[in-house]
């Protein structure tokens, strides 16, 4: 079994010289499988002395986050689920003070400051605002990690910067890190870090080794002995021990279950009977099937023998019904719904009849442009599902979109899928890939090494565009052999109007801007591609000239340009000749 991930956490609050506590601390240490999806949450927030209110906004900003942010989708980046939480919240608090006797006088309000760390996986986060802090203890410092939003006018008088509830929006700090075994990290307000060094900390830590519950209030009695008389809150939390780097939340899913046997048809296999083959690779074997108890087709896929032995692997196959319960489009494959229990590695899918766009272009070798926009629209749309959830699907092609007979268009085969939740934040965690997807279809940036992106699915979706109404790829297999900046430099695109003259004049523009080869110049979004395809052309896509010939023939137009030039000499050499 693989390693789990085990903190030692201790904290302890206490009120100040005003008797009510307006600090509010809490943790969040789950079991499987939020401990794998979501981690662990220690989060504390401290009010302004000024409102009298604002004990109830350190409370709810902490609750809300413990609660809220198991909420959100596994799929989400860590930075994406907090922010978003944080977000609400601040706008909660902010409302809260509009309606109240403070509406005019925003220190009285529903503020607070708000600080947290999540331990996920081998990674650990920070989100903050205010002057709360989070320190790392070394052997002799403590390390701040957070920034003080604080201004100071002089040396006795400073106020807040930033805080939860202040305005309607605010700006949340994150930072990302990777997590060392040992690390010890600490969490205090400012009643509590203003009297402390790494020196007590230690000194608390060797007396109190086997509770950092006794340790932290023995931090709190020595910063109140040291003359602090504020509310004071410290949260001691250390990590003693880290998971394997994989997809931890798939890899519990395979704990436990068989490899599946070889599938053949009328086979009996959990409670479906195979009927035949759909298609085989090296990778994994593709079964329709029919569940017993209901009569429903469904397709059934199980990772090829030669793969078997390879752990990874087997974590990343479960990745595609992982993803595809996670995403509620009529443009993505959905998974098959079964409350049976699973004893193999395997994967149930819903059963398309129909045709993938391949065999379409096949039956469809010159198609209209309505025609193509009408698919392109719906795949649109799937990938638009998907990055909702911040998952890029990598291996766009002819062969992974399925039409059924009513004409719905989904996207099927998430096993490139890149999956934000799932995915390492800090480059150190990162390591070098492989390109996830098909070659032709993958944008250049992923021949470059750089991070793929909305973008470069936005890239593989204007391929197939481009491959449906010309069957030709925009750049031919230059794509495949780019290495360097040099090589980018030395795509050129060849217009569709080269092939297709019938076609309007603004769709190149549309086309070359979805297809240039620095994702930075392309649409931002699938969406907005789907607009400028669908609407009238804009002034930018609008051809005030034909394309030149260079661009649409490079060969012709030197061809041209060489005999252009030997006439000229020609004429030359005789107006000389005849000169004399």
């Amino acid at each position: 079994m693989a390693a789990a991930l085990r903190v030692t956490l201790g904290q302890h609050s206490r009120a100040g010289r005003k008797g009510v506590n307006q600090d509010f601390h809490g943790a969040m240490l789950p079991g499987e499988p939020l401990l794998g999806s979501k981690g662990i949450v220690v989060a504390l927030a401290d009010g302004i002395g000024s409102s009298a209110v604002s004990q109830e906004a350190s409370a709810a900003s902490v609750r809300s986050f413990l609660d809220d942010y198991y909420a959100t989708s596994d799929a989400w980046s860590v930075r994406r689920s907090a922010q978003r939480v944080l977000g609400a919240t601040n706008a909660w608090l902010h409302a809260q003070t509009l309606r109240s006797h403070a509406r005019f006088d925003k220190d009285r309000g529903y503020v607070c400051t708000f600080s947290a760390l999540i331990l996920k996986g081998r990674e650990v986060h920070l989100l903050h605002v205010g002057d709360a802090r989070i320190y790392r203890l070394h052997a002799q410092a403590l390390e701040q990690l957070t920034k003080d939003h604080r201004v100071h006018l002089s040396s006795v008088e400073s106020f807040l910067a930033r805080a939860l509830g202040a305005s309607a929006n605010v700006e949340i700090d994150y930072g990302c890190m990777v997590a060392e075994v040992g690390a010890i990290y600490l969490l205090a307000t400012d009643g509590a870090y203003a009297h402390l060094d790494a020196a007590v900390v230690r000194d608390a830590l060797s007396r109190f080794a086997d509770d950092f519950d006794a340790a932290a209030q023995a931090l709190v009695d020595a910063a109140q002995a040291r003359g602090g008389d504020d509310d004071m809150t410290v949260q001691l939390l250390r990590i003693d021990a880290l998971p394997d780097a994989s997809l931890d939340n798939l890899q519990v899913l395979r704990e436990g279950l068989a490899l599946p046997p070889p599938l053949s048809p009328r086979m009996q296999f959990e409670g479906y009977r195979v009927v035949r083959e759909l298609h085989a690779s090296a990778r994994s074997h593709v079964h329709l099937a029919v569940e017993e108890r209901t009569g429903q087709q469904v397709v059934l896929k199980t990772p090829s023998v030669d793969m078997c032995g390879d752990p990874d692997y087997l974590d990343r196959f479960l990745l595609e019904e992982w993803v595809a319960r996670r995403i509620h489009s009529p443009h993505v494959l959905r998974p098959h719904a079964s409350d049976s229990p699973r004893r193999h590695v395997y994967v149930a899918m819903e059963f398309v009849e129909g045709q993938t766009l391949a065999q379409w272009m096949v039956d469809h070798p010159r198609p209209g442009l309505d025609a193509v926009r009408g698919i392109i629209a719906q795949v649109a749309k799937g990938l638009h599902a998907m990055h909702l959830k911040e998952m890029l699907h990598q291996d766009l092609r002819p062969e992974n979109v399925m039409i059924d007979r009513n004409g719905t268009v989904r996207i099927i085969d998430f096993g490139a899928t890149q999956v934000a939740g799932l995915a390492p934040a800090t480059p150190e965690e990162r390591t070098a890939e492989p390109i996830a997807g098909t070659l032709q279809y993958a944008a250049p940036e992923c021949f470059m090494g750089r991070e793929s992106t909305a973008r470069s699915d936005l890239f593989s979706l204007a391929v197939l565009a481009y491959q449906m109404l010309t069957a030709q790829l925009p750049y031919g297999l230059q794509v495949v052999h780019l290495r360097s900046a040099t090589d980018l430099k030395k795509l050129r695109y060849v217009p569709v109007r080269h092939l297709r003259p019938e076609m309007p004049d603004w769709l190149d523009g549309v086309l070359q801007k979805a297809l240039h080869p620095d994702p930075s110049k392309r649409q931002e979004a699938v969406s907005e591609f789907l607009h400028d395809l669908h609407s009238p052309p804009r002034l930018q896509f609008r051809q005030t000239r034909g394309v030149p010939l260079v661009e649409r023939n490079p060969v012709v137009f030197w061809q041209a340009t060489t005999l252009a030039l030997g006439l000229a000499v020609l004429v030359l050499v005789g107006l000389r000749v005849f000169g004399h």
